[in-house]
C-alpha cells in the first residue's frame, strides 16, 4: 500500500469532488430552484467552483450570482428549500464515481482499516448516493455538514471520529479534493492525502500542502 498509510487504522473521506463527480445533480438543482424564484440558471461551470462549503453556502453562492448583490436571509431560506427538494428527487441521476474509487475502497476495507465519510452535504442526502452506487457497506460511520455544531474546515468532524472509535490522530487520514478537507486534517493532526480531480473554487489542491497528492485513489492500495 501507499507509504502514507503506513501504522493508519482510520481514513476518513470527503464524498463529493473526492468519492463522487456530483456536480451535475447538484446544479441542476440549483437551477431548479433559482427558477422557481424567477432568477436565471447559473449552469454547471459556476457551480462546479461553487461547491465545498455545504448547500446553504452553495445557494448563497448561487443567488449572489444571479442577483448581483448579496441575499436577503429570507430569500436565501426561500432558495435553499427549493434546492433540497428538488436534490431530494433526483440526488444520482447523473452523478458519477470516479475511476477506481470502488475498488480502493473495497480493498481498504477488506485490509480491515475503518473507513468513515465525512462530508459537508446534508445528512440526508449521505444514504441514498451510496446506496445508489454500493457503497454503504464500506462505511462505518457518515457525518454529514448538519451532523455536528461545526463543518469542515473545522476539526471537529474529524477528531469526533477519532475520539468516536478511540484512534489516535497520528493513526488516522484526511482523504479529500479540497483546501477545507486538508485544512480540517491539519488541525486535527491527522495526515492529509488530496485528490486534483474534484472542486477546490478553481485552485490546485496540492496548494493547500497536504502530505501527498494521488492521481486516483487505486494509488493508495
Amino acid at each position: 500500500m501507499h507509504h502514507l498509510l503506513d501504522d493508519i487504522r482510520l481514513i476518513c473521506f470527503d464524498l463529493d469532488g473526492t468519492l463522487v463527480d456530483s456536480v451535475p445533480d447538484l446544479a441542476a438543482a440549483v437551477d431548479a430552484a433559482l427558477c422557481d424564484l424567477g432568477l436565471s440558471a447559473a449552469g454547471e461551470r459556476h457551480v462546479r467552483d461553487w461547491v465545498g462549503n455545504g448547500s446553504r453556502v452553495l445557494m448563497e453562492r448561487a443567488l449572489r450570482h444571479a442577483l448581483a448583490e448579496e441575499p436577503g436571509a429570507s430569500r436565501l431560506e426561500q432558495a435553499h428549500d427549493a434546492f433540497v427538494n428538488h436534490y431530494e428527487r433526483r440526488p444520482c441521476a447523473a452523478s458519477r464515481l470516479y475511476p477506481g474509487v470502488s475498488e480502493a475502497l473495497q480493498q481498504l476495507h477488506a485490509a480491515g482499516l475503518t473507513l468513515v465519510l465525512v462530508t459537508n452535504k446534508p445528512a440526508a442526502f449521505i444514504a441514498p448516493i451510496l446506496g445508489h452506487f454500493g457503497l454503504s457497506g464500506y462505511f462505518s460511520l457518515c457525518l454529514g455538514g448538519d451532523s455536528l455544531p461545526r463543518r469542515k474546515p473545522d476539526p471537529l468532524p474529524l477528531t469526533h471520529v477519532a475520539e468516536a472509535f478511540a484512534v489516535s490522530s497520528a493513526h488516522c487520514l484526511m482523504v479529500g479534493d479540497s483546501r477545507h478537507d486538508i485544512a480540517a486534517g491539519r488541525a486535527a493532526a491527522f495526515r492529509t492525502l488530496a485528490v486534483p480531480y474534484g472542486y477546490n473554487h478553481g485552485e490546485p489542491v496540492a496548494l493547500s500542502g497536504p502530505d501527498a497528492v494521488v492521481e486516483s485513489l487505486v494509488e493508495l492500495l
